[in-house]
């Protein structure tokens, strides 16, 4: 089989079509430059007419359907933001760590027919077999089954490649048992609207190494020479020699993604901007440069909540919540360093959240700019990839929750297919409701710790300098008797249920004492029932419940936060660990490319023997 060169809901999905007919080609192109779309701004790119030239008419007494081109484009729609779609790409890589990754680099490259900046985004992770890049190339297929993969849809490839480019060309290299195996396909929508086909289509080509001669022999095909004639014309590779030169730096696996015909804003300007930093990919942002320095405005613009909106290195610094030592994100050529949003806080505190699928926990405190900056929000997280960042849950009465922001990793709640958001169900919204909560109580209760009024009596400090005075449980689940107390400003709120710990060594213990509710000097209604300010009303002290306990030997993952010693030294060992199965990771895999090589230097010694052979009963006769 040699490629799927149509992506279609028919039997024969991998076929080529009968209205493609095979020509005699010489397998280099001709043409000097490579096209660019016919319309080069991403949100105007879908007025797509066909009705000019048409390349495949239905065919009589078919019943399958075809997707259009100009799907490539709606379906790409769904990414509002261009470093949400990097991410998509990205997030394929780090899919692949559990199966060995130990790097992705994203730098810029160009376009060598017309000298035009293109993205390279190339990863050393188990690469694709022909089937499986046929099916990264089409729609709805997804084979990851693990619980720890970000990817779901089976659609994300198609619809960040074609938000950043027009174009996208990838090669993958793969091994499997014995066979190693190296695969080029093309997504075209410049070719597609340029040639006007009413579906889509895509040409790919795979080959297989020969462990005789050395080298890699096409798969038998009979549409080889068609589909390797339309890459030549339509990507950035001119001849054969240039697109087989690609796999040189992959390695024995990996996959490597060329992003080209990149998008230009509605100013006419590529939307990445490659030229600002060397060390980074921006969108182009002119807010920075009119700041004046040492104001409020430049402070909170400089904070990484800001930077990261036009910053690809401060973006992917907080994308994931946590990654193996032995796996780095490289940006043009320098590593990505990790920043944990958790350690930058300042009069840190842990809410315990349950939900359907068992307790989380989230860390929540002041910035530590604060009060300088107006930064607040809640970093939510899915299976450790970032989802909303600084996400704000409450709107402002006076200055009543600046500078708090939250940590927390959602995985009982659905992403949107762009993970730049969480389906609106009534989970999530119980869930941003009780963020809402957490912001206001944490707000009330630490306010003057950063130079505004106390709005409620402060909490004795801690025995331990820098450690959380109170772990506060907050559950969806079970009813809270219901009282009415009042807040600031006349609101009314739930009240969190508290458990004491006054010093870390108790935090750190092996149980958490059953939680005793607050002093009560505010009230709550039912969710959903009319709020009406009453008279003031007395401190009552509610009846201790028992809540929940926390195992200890389970322990429970806190963002940026280390249990206790012996968690600690339990860390400390299991990095000793990987770093070792690393070593010994890379040194099997050296010992493969090494035998890989002897292999193949064996099979030209055995070419060469029954070369000298033949010649020498050639004599003999």
């Amino acid at each position: 089989m040699g490629f799927a060169n149509t992506i279609l809901l028919e039997p024969n999905l991998y076929g080529i079509s009968d209205q493609l007919k095979q020509p005699d080609v010489d397998l280099r192109s001709t043409s000097p430059v490579c096209k660019a779309p016919i319309i080069r701004q991403f949100w105007k790119a879908g007025a797509y007419d066909t009705e000019f030239t048409s390349k495949a008419a239905t065919q009589s007494g078919s019943t399958y359907l075809h997707i259009h081109p100009r799907f490539l484009h709606s379906n790409a729609t769904s990414h509002k933001w261009v470093f949400g779609a990097v991410a998509e790409l990205i997030d394929n890589a780090v899919d692949e760590i559990q199966y060995g990754a130990t790097y992705v680099y994203i730098d810029k490259t160009s376009n060598p027919r017309n000298g035009t900046s293109a993205l390279l985004i190339q990863d050393d992770g188990n690469g694709m077999d022909p089937q499986a890049m046929r099916r990264c190339l089409s729609f709805g297929f997804s084979d990851k089954s693990s619980i720890s993969t970000i990817g779901k849809y089976g659609n994300g490839f198609k619809t960040s490649s074609m938000r950043l480019g027009a174009d996208v060309i990838v090669f993958s290299r793969s091994v499997i048992g014995r066979k190693m195996t190296q695969s080029i396909g093309l997504l075209s929508y410049t070719f597609l609207t340029r040639e006007g086909y009413d579906r889509i289509v895509v040409p790919m080509v795979h080959y297989e190494l020969n462990y005789v001669t050395g080298s890699f022999d096409f798969l038998q095909s009979d549409n080889f020479n068609l589909n390797l004639s339309m890459l030549l014309q339509w990507s950035p590779y001119s001849t054969q020699e240039k697109l087989l030169e690609q796999f040189e730096d992959i390695g024995p696996h990996g996959t490597k993604v060329i992003v080209y015909n990149l998008w230009l804003d509605k100013d006419g300007t590529m939307e990445l901007d490659f030229d600002s930093e060397p060390e980074d990919i921006r969108i182009t942002r002119d807010a920075l440069g009119k700041m004046k320095d040492g104001t409020r405005q430049e402070a909170s613009e400089r904070h990484i909540a800001n930077q990261l909106r036009y910053s690809l290195r401060a973006y992917l610094s907080i994308l994931y919540l946590k990654l193996p030592e032995t796996f780095a994100i490289v940006l043009r050529g320098k590593t990505v360093l990790y920043h944990n949003v958790a350690t930058d806080l300042k009069y840190p505190e842990y809410i315990m959240y349950r939900t359907p699928e068992g307790p989380i926990v989230t860390t929540i405190g002041f910035v530590k700019e604060a009060p300088r900056v107006n930064v607040h929000g809640f970093n939510v997280y899915h299976k450790n990839r970032l989802i909303l960042p600084y996400c704000p849950m409450v709107s402002f009465s006076g200055n009543r929750g600046r500078g708090v922001v939250g940590i927390l990793e959602a995985n009982f709640i659905e992403p949107t297919h762009d993970k730049q958001d969480f389906e609106k169900t009534s989970i999530f919204q119980k869930l941003k409701h009780r963020l809402k909560e957490m912001t206001w109580e944490y707000w009330d209760y630490h306010c003057g710790l950063i130079g505004y009024k106390f709005i409620t009596k402060p909490r004795p400090p801690s025995a331990t300098p820098g450690a959380s005075n109170f772990v506060y449980q907050h559950g969806t689940e079970q009813n809270v008797p219901m009282r009415k107390y009042y807040g600031a400003g006349g609101s009314t709120r739930k009240p969190p249920m508290i458990t004491s710990i006054n010093t870390k060594a108790a935090f750190e213990s092996k149980s958490l004492p059953k939680p005793v509710e607050p002093f009560i000097s505010r009230g709550f209604q039912d969710e959903g029932s009319n709020l009406k300010r009453k008279s003031s009303v007395q401190p009552t002290m509610l009846k201790s419940k028992p809540r929940m306990e926390v195992d200890a030997n389970k322990g429970v993952d806190l963002p940026g936060l280390v249990n206790s010693r012996e968690a600690a030294q339990v860390f400390k060992e299991n990095r000793k660990l990987r770093a070792q199965c690393a070593e010994y990771e890379k040194a099997e895999e050296q010992l493969k490319v090494k035998v890989m090589q002897l292999k193949m230097e064996l099979g030209i010694a055995q070419k060469e023997y029954a070369h000298v052979l033949a010649e020498l009963q050639d004599l003999q006769k």
